[in-house]
């Protein structure tokens, strides 16, 4: 090797020095700004995850008393627990009706404002406040208007002359789920409703005037331009919506409380009730339930995104 070889090998060597201890402090810089918020993170998210999947493998009791059980507590709520099944029909009814109302609800909302329909901008207050609104002031007002003696629901139907409809909409077991998932509908309708407006206003307008010079009807345009080209949009809703309503609590707590005669109760009020309500002095069941709900929400999740992933073929 030559001296000045050498030389600039020397000098290379410590001008890389520098460069070196600057990524280093960069780094230092990010971790201490990034500690913070993993430290809370971890605290709060991660480590209830890890305690839950530990408690369901063991009997929790009172005065720091732990006992490992194995899947016995897995065991009882699949082959001996009558109240969960029917919290988890409940759900799965809840989930695929306010699903499939919520999105193409909204859909068809932001169909009727994308097309200027008359007072577009009142009806887009109108239809989005209710999601402004919390679950608890949700839950009262749909409460009064479901009261048999004076809500809203039954005064409409005595003014119609259709009072032998009346019902007491939350007290009878083959009216209370359907109910709530109204309530529900509800408040969820405009959310969706904003996310698709949006979606139609990124449209490319020259694809829909060339369906319009085309005279392509409005249905013919709305099922094979506007659907498609709305599908990641669709698709994305669909998946929230489903988690959202798999761990639906709030509403139906305020409401009914799982009732009447269990036929709102949801796995979610259900875990809660065996955890905090029951006098059974166990938190490791309760957990069990939830960590089965957790798997069971994840394999659903991963069947919906791949059913639902778009298969289109490259054309070049």
């Amino acid at each position: 090797m030559s001296i000045s070889t050498r030389f600039w090998g020397f000098f290379g060597r410590n001008s890389a020095k520098p460069e070196t201890d600057a990524r280093c402090a960069g780094l230092g810089i990010l971790v201490a700004f990034l500690a913070p918020a993993l430290l809370f993170y971890a605290g709060f998210a991660i480590y209830p995850v890890i305690r839950t999947i530990y408690n369901s493998f063991h009997a929790i009791k009172p005065h720091g008393v732990v006992e490992f059980v194995g899947v016995s507590n897995f065991t009882t709520l699949l082959f001996a627990d009558a109240t969960f099944w029917k919290a988890v029909g409940n759900t799965a009814l809840f989930t695929i009706v306010a699903t499939i109302l919520d999105v193409f609800g909204g859909l068809l909302l932001a169909l009727c404002l994308f097309a200027r329909a008359p007072f577009a901008g009142l009806l887009r207050v109108v239809w989005f406040t209710p999601v402004l609104m919390s679950y608890v002031v949700v839950g009262v007002i749909w409460v009064w208007i479901y009261d048999y003696d004076w809500g809203l629901a039954n005064a409409i139907l005595r003014w119609l002359g259709l009072g032998a409809f009346e019902q007491s909409w939350l007290g009878h077991p083959s009216t209370a789920l359907w109910s709530v998932l109204g309530a529900h509908v509800w408040k969820w309708l405009g959310f969706n409703m904003i996310v698709f407006l949006a979606a139609l206003y990124a449209l490319p307008g020259e694809v829909l005037g060339a369906a319009e010079l085309d005279n392509c009807g409005w249905v013919a345009k709305l099922v094979y331009i506007i659907v498609p080209m709305l599908r990641a949009t669709i698709v994305n809703l669909l998946v929230l919506s489903f988690i959202g309503k798999m761990m639906v609590f709030d509403l139906i707590w305020i409401m009914t409380g799982g009732g009447p005669l269990w036929s709102t109760e949801t796995v979610s009020t259900y875990v809660y009730k065996r955890a905090f309500e029951w006098n059974t002095f166990d938190l490791g069941y309760p957990s069990a339930i939830a960590v089965l709900w957790f798997v069971i929400i994840l394999a659903f999740i991963a069947v919906m995104t791949q059913l639902l992933r778009q298969r289109d073929k490259l054309e070049f």
